[in-house]
């Protein structure tokens, strides 16, 4: 194979990635918007789930590097989280400038609720894929 096919298959598989990404994420939105959350919203909530029942919450620094979203635009969505009852912030105990997120009762059950839309979307469309 030439170099010039190589470097063109490289570039047909990334576009292809990024199609199905952006079909994924489609799909995830309009599954959740029903229940008010869109893809990255559900992203947060399934991180902050892994804690265990009780246990310590995640740092903002921990999540973002979960979820892919800037710093600023993770804050913006964990403060509508907070305003709508499904997140919790508080300071670090070990770091005063830090500051740790947890899920609360309402999100952890919204979050059982909307997890079986997310993983039957995920299996539809990265069968597909």
């Amino acid at each position: 194979m030439s170099v010039k096919r190589a470097e063109q298959a490289l570039v047909e598989q990334w576009r292809d990635i990024l199609a199905l990404h952006a079909r994924t994420q489609g799909e995830l939105d309009r599954a959740l918007s029903g229940h008010g959350l869109c893809a990255s919203d559900f992203e947060v909530l399934d991180v902050l789930a892994e804690c265990a029942q009780g246990g310590p919450a995640y740092r903002v620094q921990e999540i973002s590097g979960r979820v892919h979203l800037s710093q600023s635009a993770l804050s913006r969505l964990i403060a509508r989280l907070e305003k709508d009852g499904l997140v919790q912030r508080c300071m670090c105990p070990e770091d005063r400038r830090g500051v740790r997120v947890a899920l609360t009762a309402k999100g952890r059950a919204l979050h059982g609720e909307v997890l079986p839309v997310q993983r039957a979307v995920l299996a539809r469309t990265l069968a597909d894929g």
